[in-house]
């Protein structure tokens, strides 16, 4: 396992990254090959690397964008070759800008039509062969889930939807069989089962398992420490559910922990360091971004004006870091008197929403004033995203630990933005705080700009815009 943002990542993923590096190097040299003649051209040529290098980080950049590097069960190989197709054809397209723009990094056409046909029956191939790996659980590692609570079932639910994660549980341990019907028929698969807690090293050792994950419902006076304790010291890695299931899915369960956990368990640090940086990546990204979509802004103002009356800015009361209240700015995209009797969440299709509003929510472009927050000191570039006080005196009394999230200043975009779609119930905040918290745990620079980097892709993309 790879650790990275202090989540499990097999080293197998690595491995399919890298050997598709080399297909797409294989690939470009196939092209050069049929341009140039093998021994026209030298590997320790300059233009010739560069060129290359263009080739490959074009197309692997846009095969990352279509998720062509995270696979689910459900996933179907048709649907992925045809986003493969369309992940070829954007990098082509705009491949084929770049050299408009700069001819002397072209190679010709027939070169290039080599290379394409290269990438996509490599690509394929190599994706149906990894394919069949993961749907037969090659090369997982072996687990072992001790528990039936409800813990345990959204571990087992996380891992069956995650087909690349990693993990295989070959074992149950499971409490009186009586205790644990419902529990068994809820699981899609068959692993085996052991009822009771004897044995538990020699079951683990004969299967082959690496990893013994606690999940129990109450540990008090059932937790069998004798057997844990044997496991631990012969080299089997025991763990709480709580910690694997963060570290598994990049969030806290918020619903399951105590405060001794969130106490005990590390993170939450925030070096000085890390904020200097932090507030120097927002200022450069707010001025750049500003500068940048000012014709954009101002066209965007043109279209609000002759869509509907009222003001082209939206001002709104949020919390901010340690509950400040602060104004935020966004360009308008409701009617005037959306919210004329109570704040309300925004719903799909939300028919307060005016024509130009449900453009520029999808393409995200309402949120662009944000960036003179971020100039302002009122919010960073990442961070959770802020809530209205109406809402916040809300959930804190629903929610546990939900005001933890204002420990940090909020953001524009953030960990929770780029992996659960728009909230807008209290379950949705629930789940979205459980990103937040495990974005506040393990916040650092390197995190930031890999949730910049995906977020370029949600945009693109217009995923989860209301």
């Amino acid at each position: 396992m790879i650790w990275l943002f202090h989540r499990y990542y097999p080293a197998r993923k690595l491995l399919f990254f890298l050997s598709e590096t080399f297909l797409l190097l294989l690939s470009s040299l196939l092209a050069f090959l049929y341009h140039l003649g093998f021994f026209s051209f030298s590997l320790l040529d300059l233009d010739f690397l560069v060129k290359i290098f263009l080739l490959i980080i074009f197309y692997q950049v846009w095969l990352y964008y279509f998720d062509l590097y995270s696979f689910k069960r459900e996933d179907s190989l048709l649907e992925i070759f045809f986003r493969l197709l369309q992940a070829t054809g954007v990098a082509t397209f705009l491949l084929g800008l770049f050299y408009f723009l700069f001819p002397s990094f072209m190679i010709s056409n027939w070169s290039f039509m080599i290379f394409l046909f290269a990438v996509l029956f490599f690509t394929v191939s190599w994706r149906l062969i990894y394919f069949y790996f993961l749907k037969n659980g090659y090369l997982n590692e072996k687990i072992a889930l001790l528990g039936c609570s409800s813990l345990a079932h959204e571990i087992i639910s996380e891992i069956y939807r995650q087909l690349d994660c990693g993990f295989t549980i070959s074992a149950l341990f499971l409490p009186l069989k009586t205790q644990c019907n419902d529990f068994l028929s809820s699981i899609p698969f068959s692993p085996r089962v052991y009822y009771g807690y004897h044995d538990i090293y020699r079951l683990s050792q004969k299967l082959g398992i690496k990893k013994i994950v606690v999940a129990l419902e109450d540990r008090r006076g059932s937790l069998p420490v004798e057997e844990l304790l044997e496991c631990r010291m012969r080299g089997i890695d025991v763990v709480e559910g709580e910690t694997f299931y963060e570290h598994l899915t990049g969030k806290i369960i918020v619903e399951k922990i105590r405060p001794s956990w969130l106490i005990f368990h590390g993170g939450f640090s925030q070096s000085p360091f890390t904020l200097l940086t932090k507030r120097l990546i927002g200022i450069i990204l707010s001025l750049v971004g500003l500068i940048l979509s000012a014709p954009i802004a101002l066209l965007v103002t043109i279209l609000i004006k002759l869509d509907s009356p009222g003001p082209v800015l939206f001002v709104q009361e949020r919390v901010g870091k340690d509950g400040r209240i602060f104004k935020l700015y966004k360009f308008r995209s409701m009617k005037v008197d959306a919210e004329k009797d109570v704040p309300k969440w925004a719903q799909k299709d939300d028919p307060r929403v005016t024509r130009v509003g449900k453009i520029i929510r999808k393409l995200r472009l309402d949120e662009i004033p944000q960036m003179w927050n971020v100039l302002k000191g009122d919010m960073s570039f990442v961070g959770p995203r802020p809530e209205r006080p109406y809402f916040v005196q809300q959930l804190r009394k629903k929610i546990p630990f939900y005001d933890q999230r204002h420990r940090v200043q909020p953001g524009i975009t953030g960990w929770a933005q780029i992996c659960y779609p728009y909230g807008a119930s209290e379950k949705d905040a629930l789940e979205k705080l459980k990103y937040d918290l495990y974005y506040i745990k393990y916040m650092s620079t390197m995190f930031d700009l890999f949730i910049i980097f995906k977020t370029i892709q949600i945009v693109i993309f217009g995923k989860g815009a209301r």
